[in-house]
């Protein structure tokens, strides 16, 4: 575990200051852009979740970019986007300028580079446990971003927080190139015609997962828009005293993380851990829906993240792992184009149900919505029928390999120069792992 977290917490770093930076404006934007010379509750609207629109359509050619010319110059394109982006945002003195920064903080969408990176970095059965760290950084970067903005906001000003993610920008370039070590040399057999966008949505599997990306970031829009609403009408709380239930929510949200990357991924649970995490949800939404008592909408909202967590350092690692090795960028980057689809129409949806049915509305859709995803995912195959090994070049035979498309059930393989072994992933319902081994074994 020491060496994962030594390989993933650099990039890690990377993308949590990314969203720090996204994250420290979302309870103060609102009102500063309707403020705006020009603003307009539509445009205002626009400015806190547009960002979302410029990343679901950025997410894949970021990551197809990052298969073909390598993944720190694309987190370097990225980075300096982001960076022009919040400069821009910082100095905007009308709303249209502060959109176009804002619609270029979102363009630099290296969100799904960042994830194959880091599977670059990590073997297939220690990814789960990489994708946590990379998700507690993010999370706790979210419950400072929610502490942090409004008092540096309210004390300083909003062009004051752009100011400091723009810096934080630049901080994550420097992590980039001191901290961050070369992947290792990965080399394949199969043709550019077979590394096209299209053969990412060959894979029922990856499929499945592409939807799941869908609900989850769905439902994590429509809480964000519902939690603060209620909050501020319904229990009369301020902006300053928010952090009294996001702070515990973050927590138990964090902790969740652990089990379920276990169980997941060390015992092969992760359709069972995902119908957990749905539960949670559902359960979430009706507490926070219907609750009358601000102790149940907090547990509503600890529910939530638990939740939505326990999701987190599961779905990149099942992305990277049904994903063929020259398509990881691709994949994750179609994955995170589904979740970005799904922030924004939830916020959409979300915003039109509580205007017309108030926040039972909102509740009842997301308890309906889990039923259908509930459904989705138990009609799933279990992830863990997809499994890999990992074979020395010293006792097996690396000029055999191409021989393995032969072999039935074998999904993908290739070699690991840098570590000199061969990885081949494999579906365990088909074939084997003794037939492989015993395929490529020396003569």
């Amino acid at each position: 575990m020491k060496e994962i977290f030594k390989k993933v917490l650099p990039l890690s770093l990377i993308v949590a200051l990314r969203f720090f930076g996204l994250f420290i404006v979302l309870s103060v934007l609102s009102q500063y852009a309707l403020e705006l010379p020009g603003g307009t509750a539509l445009l205002a609207g626009i400015a806190v979740g547009g960002y979302a629109l410029t990343q679901a359509v950025l997410q894949v050619p970021f990551g197809v970019l990052s298969d073909r010319i390598g993944r720190k110059k694309t987190l370097l394109l990225g980075l300096l986007i982001f960076a022009a982006g919040s400069v821009i945002c910082a100095v905007a003195d009308n709303i249209y300028l502060l959109l176009l920064g804002r619609f270029l903080q979102g363009a630099g969408a290296i969100g799904s580079v960042v994830t194959a990176m880091i599977a670059d970095h990590v073997r297939e059965d220690q990814r789960a446990h990489a994708m946590a760290v990379m998700g507690m950084t993010i999370a706790m970067s979210f419950a400072a971003a929610m502490i942090i903005g409004p008092l540096v906001g309210g004390f300083y000003s909003v062009s004051a927080l752009f100011w400091l993610t723009a810096v934080l920008a630049i901080l994550a370039l420097a992590i980039l190139f001191t901290a961050v070590p070369e992947p290792p040399k990965i080399k394949h057999s199969y043709s550019e015609e077979e590394a096209k966008i299209k053969h990412v949505f060959k894979d029922k599997d990856l499929v499945r997962m592409y939807i799941t990306f869908l609900f989850h970031s769905s439902t994590m829009a429509i809480a964000f828009f519902l939690i603060p609403l209620v909050m501020k009408q319904k229990f009369g709380m301020g902006p300053e005293d928010y952090w009294k239930v996001y702070l515990p929510a973050v927590v138990f949200g964090i902790v969740a993380m652990g089990p379920a990357a276990v169980f997941g991924e060390k015992y092969g649970k992760g359709k069972e851990v995902f119908l957990v995490s749905i539960g949670f949800i559902a359960a979430s939404f009706a507490l926070m829906g219907w609750s009358d008592s601000i102790f149940w909408f907090a547990v509503g909202a600890v529910f939530f993240f638990i939740g939505f967590n326990m999701f987190e350092p599961l779905l990149q690692s099942f992305v990277s792992k049904f994903a063929k090795v020259h398509q990881k960028g691709a994949a994750l980057g179609v994955a995170n184009t589904f979740a970005y689809v799904g922030i924004f129409l939830g916020g959409a949806i979300g915003g039109w149900l509580y205007q017309h049915f108030g926040a039972s509305g909102v509740s009842g859709f997301v308890l309906v919505v889990s039923l259908f995803w509930g459904v989705w995912i138990y009609t799933m195959r279990s992830p863990g029928v997809r499994d890999n090994i990992f074979l020395p070049f010293a006792e097996y035979d690396r000029e055999k390999i191409d021989g393995l498309k032969m072999v039935n059930g074998v999904t993908d393989f290739y070699l690991n120069e840098t570590e000199e072994i061969i990885v081949v992933k494999f579906d365990n319902e088909i074939v084997e792992e003794e037939v492989i081994r015993t395929f490529l074994k020396r003569s």
